[in-house]
């Protein structure tokens, strides 16, 4: 390990904590602006830049032949966008669950989670099965597209109506949502990267680096903007990001990167994390459906399912 790597692992973490609080703030004021619920915002622009990182990483990966860190991110950055950092930011505050897009956007997370187990039996993802993530994908933006379509044709008058004259350019909001996000993704690079290096120095495997530390680092931007929406009151925000960005890391990033190359999907993945993966995101939408709201002893059970899981990672897989 060199000696500017834990530097570097802390200028990386600077540069997300500053380039979220860009992206939140600017994300809210698009919203508002443009008659946009937050909801959506969420679960389209913020998630599109906050996977990012996860879709580089596992692309990359793919194309190296490192095909473990490949699904070890995806599947990992899912598993931790919805247990840590969705289930640790519920436990802080409760998040209400008003929207009616609700159902649907969890749906769409957790068909792809089933459409990944079920092209995933035969051990490996081929470029078919790519298409078939893909191909899901694109109904999940045509989905937004149309909420978003109806939105404005019913609600444009309203939302003109209730929020008056806007006198600021939103141009200036897209201007530092663009930097927040490059700040996002840059430092999240450097970080995993950094991180990649002392994991591998301490002698961890691919598949668990993959699952845990590049995981996490490249959740970091998920993470950091939804303490950041949570802060300053935008719930809503936070739980659009956390569903739109895990349809995104399996369907998009997994989809993707199995057109580069075919991907081995191992027993682990199969037997352990896949499920583990459904269960966390089967919790959350039973729980927002059932108390219309996320309260915080339910993210406190999603939160330690979390933790369960990672010490049976390395309790039988180290």
């Amino acid at each position: 390990m060199q000696q500017y790597t834990l530097p570097l692992f802390i200028v990386g973490l600077i540069l997300i904590t500053k380039g979220a609080d860009w992206f939140t703030e600017s994300a809210v004021s698009i919203s508002q602006k443009s008659g946009i619920p937050k909801m959506i915002i969420g679960a389209t622009i913020v998630s599109f830049a906050t996977t990012a990182p996860e879709f580089a990483v596992s692309a990359y990966a793919a194309y190296l032949g490192h095909t473990g860190l490949t699904v070890g991110n995806a599947v990992g950055s899912a598993i931790c966008n919805a247990g840590l950092v969705l289930g640790g930011i519920i436990v802080v505050r409760s998040v209400p669950v008003e929207d009616s897009s609700f159902l649907k956007r969890g749906a769409f997370m957790i068909v792809s989670a089933l459409l990944l187990v079920v092209t995933s039996i035969d051990g490996v993802l081929t470029p078919i099965d790519g298409i078939l993530l893909l191909i899901f994908f694109v109904a999940f933006l045509y989905y937004n597209y149309r909420r978003q379509s109806l939105l404005f044709g019913t609600n444009e008058a309203e939302v003109s109506e209730e929020l008056g004259e806007v006198s600021d350019s939103i141009s200036k909001d897209v201007a530092f949502f663009v930097l927040g996000a490059a700040l996002v993704v840059g430092g999240s690079r450097i970080l995993i990267d950094s991180g990649t290096d002392i994991a591998m120095w301490l002698g961890v495997p691919e598949m668990i680096i993959g699952l845990t530390l590049v995981a996490f680092g490249t959740s970091l931007p998920e993470l950091i903007t939804a303490i950041s929406a949570t802060l300053k009151g935008h719930q809503d925000l936070t739980v659009g990001n956390i569903l739109g960005a895990n349809t995104m890391d399996i369907a998009l990033i997994l989809g993707a990167s199995s057109l580069i190359s075919e991907i081995p999907i191992q027993d682990q993945s199969l037997y352990y994390d896949f499920p583990a993966m459904l269960l966390i995101m089967g919790m959350i939408v039973f729980f927002g459906l059932t108390g219309r709201k996320l309260a915080r002893w339910e993210g406190a059970v999603i939160l330690a399912t979390y933790i369960a899981y990672i010490g049976g990672l390395f309790f039988f897989y180290m």
